[in-house]
């Protein structure tokens, strides 16, 4: 990593202190060197070295832990794979794709659930072909990973497809949302996936418990029938310090679908 040899003082320290997390010098964990070590190795004041250190905190890098000091974040990304969707389901019913596999890699994964009716958001409405003032059945979910909140799943569906289903209940779908829409005579058959990179929304933040300067990828997909009719949109909100992001392709899959279901 190049480090600044201009700039501002506190974003060269910072500089620095960030190179020494990612080489390993600062390993996750790891105690900052005080305020009073840090002004004394780079000639400057404490209050120059607090802009430093709050720069890292901001950034995800280290977290404050008063009053014994600053420490390096230890950071445990999981693997999200968006292709996962239409796997097999788990042997045990409680349990959704995600929260079935943390628990295979040793993790203790737990989630929260609710069900709204809302008016539905202007880039839901758009990609199920709604007006402004339509309806739809939202499922919330936050999912955490050992009392952490790892990223949200909300699930937005047309109202009149789904009254009445087991989608309509706060609750884990052992089956899944999937086979409930088929037997709704509404099965999924392909989805167009966006993935958005941004900083979090107020709301988003306060869910998933981020950081100042975290940001986060959102994946969107919305799911569709084999006459090319929107059932499903699922946006997923995945903050960065907390994720790797793996798509799988095999050459010669046909995995193309009618630009009209693409939204830019």
């Amino acid at each position: 990593m190049t480090r600044r040899t201009a700039g501002p003082l506190y974003q060269r320290i910072a500089d620095d202190l960030r190179a020494r997390i990612q080489d390993g010098s600062l390993p996750p964990g790891a105690k900052l060197p005080t305020e009073l070590a840090l002004a004394k190795e780079h000639g400057v004041t404490r209050a120059t070295v607090r802009q430093a250190v709050q720069l890292v905190v901001n950034e995800g890098l280290v977290v404050a832990d008063r009053p014994r000091g600053h420490f390096v974040r230890k950071i445990e990304r999981i693997t999200y794979r968006p292709q996962e969707e239409w796997r097999e389901r788990p042997d045990f019913p409680e349990l959704d794709q995600f929260m079935d596999e943390q628990v295979e890699l040793g993790r203790d994964p737990h989630q929260t659930i609710a069900v709204e009716l809302t008016a539905a958001p202007p880039d839901v409405a758009a990609r199920l072909g709604l007006d402004s003032i339509g309806t739809v059945v939202v499922r919330r979910r936050v999912r955490y990973l050992d009392g952490v909140p790892f990223n949200t799943n909300d699930s937005y569906y047309p109202l009149d497809l789904v009254e009445g289903s087991e989608i309509m209940l706060p609750a884990d779908i052992g089956r899944g949302a999937n086979q409930v829409l088929a037997e709704l005579g509404a099965e999924q058959t392909h989805a167009v996936d966006e993935i958005e990179i941004r900083m979090p929304s107020p709301d988003e933040a306060e869910r998933l418990e981020i950081g100042l300067g975290v940001p986060v990828a959102m994946h969107r997909a919305t799911g569709y029938t084999a006459d090319g009719r929107p059932v499903r949109v699922v946006r997923n909100v995945l903050p960065g310090d907390r994720h790797l992001i793996v798509f799988e392709r095999s050459r010669g899959r046909d995995s193309t679908t009618p630009s009209s279901n693409a939204h830019p």
